[in-house]
């Protein structure tokens, strides 16, 4: 039996106030050892086990190159509110820890902002902006460890 369930938030795309802004598609077969693709050809990737040989990538890989992309943007966004333009340099570094306590697996995650030519104080303040903006900081407010730190 097939089952599709529909969380709350998915509900309230059809509120007048949301605009759906894009969907990502992904087919994914084997799991950790196995392959995912997009539905518009843009991703095609072997997936093998964190730490393996494999020549793959792995969830938590994926995962932090989407949440530094995506934490990345919102500091371009919060910035303005700083009177700061991001230099092309302006880089966040991810670091996704799986862990196991007693067979339960979770996620911990770091993020490390460096923005050249901008005073640490005001750098701060752009990433903790950042982080209230940011779609993946929403989505695991409260549900993982997150720390960020600016260089």
């Amino acid at each position: 039996m097939h089952r599709t369930t529909h969380p709350k938030e998915n509900r309230s795309d059809h509120q007048p106030d949301r605009q759906r802004l894009y969907t990502a598609q992904t087919h994914t077969t084997g799991g950790r050892q196995g392959e995912s693709y997009s539905s518009d050809g843009n991703l095609d990737i072997q997936l093998t086990p964190p730490g393996g040989n494999g020549t793959g990538t792995n969830p938590e890989q994926l995962f932090a190159a989407g949440w530094s992309a995506c934490f990345l943007s919102a500091m371009g966004l919060t910035a303005g509110k700083h009177n700061v333009k991001l230099p092309a340099e302006t880089a966040v570094d991810a670091e996704v820890d799986l862990l196991n306590t007693d067979g339960a697996f979770s996620l911990r995650v770091r993020l490390n902002v460096t923005i050249p030519g901008v005073d640490r104080e005001t750098a701060q303040a752009i990433a903790d902006d950042a982080h209230q903006v940011c779609p993946y900081s929403k989505a695991t407010r409260g549900n993982i460890d997150v720390t960020i730190s600016v260089a």
